[in-house]
């Protein structure tokens, strides 16, 4: 019986001349036979050999007829090559310069629109007024007055209560990302002369996710305003407790939750305001206590997502119920405030706490 097979060689091109490619080919197969100990017969058996007889090598591909383990006949096949094209010279120089990282596509409208023109316009998308979401450094400089926000010198850094190989990466990763050493910052500032303490959580940091770190800052703040005696502000955004810290993150709620109650005794002002997203154990916390709840429009805030909630309780939920507006319907927040009107309301509330003429 005769048997194809179909070999694999690659023939030196070097400054040294290869045998003949059928010799070659005979004498790999025969050794190929005595180093199995077994004929090498079969259809279509593929075999690749590897000669070294200089530097370039170049593949070849044979098809072998055999007859009682003896070659009939060699025969080199064409194989095809596609070879990757080369840019021109035409198209390696080119007159259109786009900048890279500039555009940014919004997430309601779809549209692709210049990210400084959204930086200018408070991170709200130009054609359709969606709201991007902030970083700590560009909130504080929106709300603030200039050079007036000093933060809290807290000596306390992020342990792996879990051992969870990943975690400390992942948070080196991320304030190297984003140049912030945990998802909140804390401080004191002033909102048109008024003195505040404010904290400001940041989305790009784990989602605001409330760690140990994040809730003994917050904690912090609370006493600072209680010590202080100056009103507290709190720009929210969360996806809820830190899971990488287990159960050590959920005694973060129960922790500021009581220094709010102590702030609330003391006669303290909180004003909580809700951006999108806040979620979780951050809302079931310090984010729904406040003496006022402001919130920026279309934030989405619950403690879980929709379909959680649906498949818990097995009913139908009205779309939208998570949505600012929905909650303000509801009673569950005071008033929606777009982010060019927020330093000022916040300033008003401020007055009309202390006593003064600010009307909201």
């Amino acid at each position: 019986m005769i048997h194809h097979l179909l070999v694999r060689i690659l023939i030196c091109r070097g400054k040294q001349r290869s045998p003949d490619s059928t010799k070659m080919v005979e004498m790999l197969f025969q050794q190929n036979t005595r180093q199995n100990g077994r004929p090498m017969v079969g259809p279509y058996r593929e075999n690749n050999i590897n000669t070294r007889r200089g530097d370039q090598w170049s593949p070849a591909q044979y098809k072998i007829l055999v007859y009682n383990n003896r070659i009939l006949k060699v025969r080199k096949m064409i194989v095809d090559k596609i070879k990757k094209r080369e840019p021109s010279a035409k198209n390696k120089t080119s007159n259109i310069d786009i900048p890279v990282g500039k555009w940014i596509k919004c997430d309601k409208c779809k549209e692709i629109v210049y990210k400084d023109d959204v930086r200018e316009n408070l991170s709200i998308c130009p054609n359709c007024g969606h709201y991007f979401r902030m970083h700590i450094n560009r909130r504080l400089k929106m709300i603030l007055d200039e050079d007036t926000y000093k933060k809290f010198d807290i000596n306390i850094d992020t342990n792996n209560p879990l051992e969870i190989e990943e975690y400390p990466k992942k948070l080196k990763a991320l304030r190297e990302k984003t140049g912030l050493q945990e998802a909140v910052a804390c401080g004191t500032g002033k909102i048109n002369g008024e003195e505040v303490v404010i904290c400001v959580m940041d989305s790009g940091f784990m989602m605001g996710s409330m760690g140990v770190v994040v809730g003994e800052k917050i904690t912090y703040a609370i006493e600072q305003a209680i010590a202080l005696k100056l009103p507290l502000i709190i720009f929210c955004v969360s996806g809820g407790a830190r899971m990488q810290e287990g159960i050590i993150s959920l005694m973060q709620m129960a922790k500021t939750t009581a220094a709010l109650t102590k702030l609330d005794e003391a006669g303290g002002l909180y004003i909580s305001v809700l951006t999108d997203p806040t979620y979780g154990g951050v809302t079931a916390s310090f984010a729904s206590l406040g003496d006022i709840v402001l919130a920026e429009p279309g934030a989405m805030i619950g403690f879980a997502g929709q379909r959680v909630i649906e498949q818990t309780i097995g009913e139908s939920l009205p779309e939208g119920f998570q949505t600012a507006e929905f909650l303000l319907e509801h009673g569950f927040i005071d008033k929606i405030v777009e982010r060019k009107d927020l330093k000022e309301t916040l300033y008003k509330l401020i007055q009309y706490h202390k006593g003064g003429s600010g009307n909201v």
